[in-house]
């Protein structure tokens, strides 16, 4: 007798149907699982004969053909249990044969029975949801896949309780979605003294995601202000929200169900390799640059970080999304980040001239910077000198304004954007102003003749790449919308040229002076 059990393989976030068939034949006694699964799945046999003798059930003294098809995708992780269970029970006439259509399962089982939680109940959830099915998953993971909206959800606690649902003697609720947890307020911009230039960029960087670095000696505050950060970026949006958590359900970053609508910042150790920071392994698992999707990735001290894997950053800071290309997996992620990044001058820290000055400078300053190479620095928008923070300035009382200030008008400028992408719609259309490229870029900006002539010899001066170029625009858009949303100014694109450096210690802007 033959039955089958539908379930998911997961590619990234997305998860891929995948049948479990099981048929019992006569001859020698053995339980055969086929299908190209991994050692996890090989394992399962194990863990579901245990779980059947758990409650009281013998398996046949038969042939157990076990297939997941399609035979040529690699099969990977433990939430196979549950199907080849259900599979099992069907084919011995333990449960209704008919009792399974129309849903698809997940779980692994532990050895007396109870089915464990197991990682990507969401992604899972959604994508049963596509197929016109339901899904059984463990009762822990009941409330995270509840969040998949109007997929039938089924979360059992055991083996046995699925057996009694299907057989009419227990009726197993269906359960609600996990907490939506409150924005944790974080630390207030307000505890920054001085650091004025640096504070307007940070509000530019937040109003339109773009890519922002503070440079300056210890002490200074980069790494202050970048912490503060989050605190002034606008919730998630409903479908950036269903993003966000889908990878972190894959990555197995959910918690009993709870969601949050405060954006990812992730702050990786210096020390991360490349795939950590891309993603890969043995199971190509999300990066920090994909688990930072619509959210912010914070590196610290980034010339310490090794140049390949600072370079890796380059095509997903570009394209929205990394590809972890290996011999036995090609999986793509989303990684759209904004990236903020904080380095000293020099390696003793203080680089320039004043006092507790490098004596090795400028040399050291430009060894130490020259580790990151000038195709990552192109795509960072704003470089931000950040000098050291004065006697003077920690003697004053603090800021009048701070976080609550700096969010509502990072807030109104973002709803500008937001409405003008609603007019326009169509496809090549992106909400903030640090994706938009091509002939919606031009659209929106529509430089005055002053203001392109200065940027025009600001590019022969300073040497702006084309990326340069186009980024000044994008930057120079952000603060025309953070005074309202009016026609971009000469003015505007002068305070984004500042934030455009050549060399170390140097700017676009100052290249147009000595020209």
């Amino acid at each position: 007798m033959a039955a089958r059990v539908i379930t998911l393989a997961f590619n990234g976030v997305e998860a891929v149907r995948v049948d479990v068939e099981v048929q019992i034949v006569g001859g020698e006694s053995a339980f055969i699982l086929v299908g190209l699964g991994d050692k996890a799945v090989g394992e399962s046999r194990e863990r579901v004969r245990a779980a059947f003798s758990g409650l009281g059930l013998a398996l046949p003294y038969k042939r157990i053909i076990a297939n997941l098809a399609p035979a040529d995708l690699q099969k990977v992780g433990s939430h196979y249990d549950l199907p080849i269970a259900l599979a099992l029970m069907a084919s011995m006439g333990i449960i209704p044969p008919d009792a399974l259509e129309g849903w698809a399962a997940m779980g692994e089982l532990s050895l007396d029975g109870r089915i464990v939680p197991v990682v990507g109940a969401l992604p899972a959830a959604v994508a049963a949801g596509g197929l016109g099915l339901g899904l059984i998953c463990p009762e822990a993971c009941g409330p995270e896949a509840a969040w998949a909206g109007e997929t039938r959800v089924l979360a059992a606690p055991s083996l046995i309780a699925l057996v009694n649902h299907f057989r009419g003697t227990q009726v197993l609720s269906p359960p609600s979605p996990g907490a939506m947890l409150d924005t944790v307020r974080g630390p207030d911009l307000r505890d920054v003294k001085g650091q004025e230039n640096a504070k307007r960029a940070l509000e530019i960087a937040a109003a339109g995601g773009h890519n922002l670095s503070f440079i300056g000696p210890p002490g200074s505050g980069k790494s202050m202000m970048a912490a503060r950060l989050p605190g002034i970026l606008p919730p998630l949006t409903p479908e950036e929200l269903l993003q966000t958590s889908m990878i972190h359900s894959v990555a197995g970053l959910i918690a009993k169900g709870q969601l949050t609508r405060a954006r990812p910042f992730r702050t990786p150790h210096h020390s991360a390799s490349m795939a950590a920071l891309t993603g890969g392994g043995l199971k190509a698992k999300p990066g920090e640059v994909s688990l930072a999707h619509n959210g912010v990735l914070f590196l610290d001290e980034l010339p310490e970080f090794g140049t390949q894997a600072l370079d890796s950053l380059r095509q997903p800071l570009e394209t929205g999304e990394v590809v972890v290309a290996r011999a036995n997996a090609h999986v793509r992620y989303p990684a759209r980040f904004q990236l903020v990044a904080a380095m000293n001058p020099c390696r003793c820290g203080h680089g320039g001239p004043g006092r507790g000055a490098c004596g090795r400078a400028p040399r050291c300053q430009t060894d130490y910077q020259g580790r990151i190479s000038g195709p990552l620095m192109d795509r960072i928008d704003l470089q931000v000198e950040v000098p050291p923070v004065s006697a003077a300035d920690l003697a004053l009382p603090a800021p009048s304004e701070g976080t609550a200030e700096a969010s509502a008008r990072v807030a109104a400028a973002r709803q500008v954007q937001a409405e003008r992408a609603a007019k326009a719609g169509g496809h090549g259309v992106s909400v903030l102003n640090a994706q938009a490229e091509g002939d919606w870029l031009e659209t929106i900006v529509d430089l005055d003749p002053q203001a392109r002539a200065l940027l025009t010899r600001a590019a022969e001066a300073g040497g702006l790449t084309a990326r340069g170029w186009t980024r000044t625009l994008r930057l120079a858009r952000t603060i025309a919308d953070l005074e309202g949303g009016g026609p971009v100014r000469r003015i505007h694109v002068a305070e984004a040229l500042i934030y455009r450096r050549i060399a170390p210690g140097g700017s676009v802007v100052s290249a147009v002076l000595s020209a």
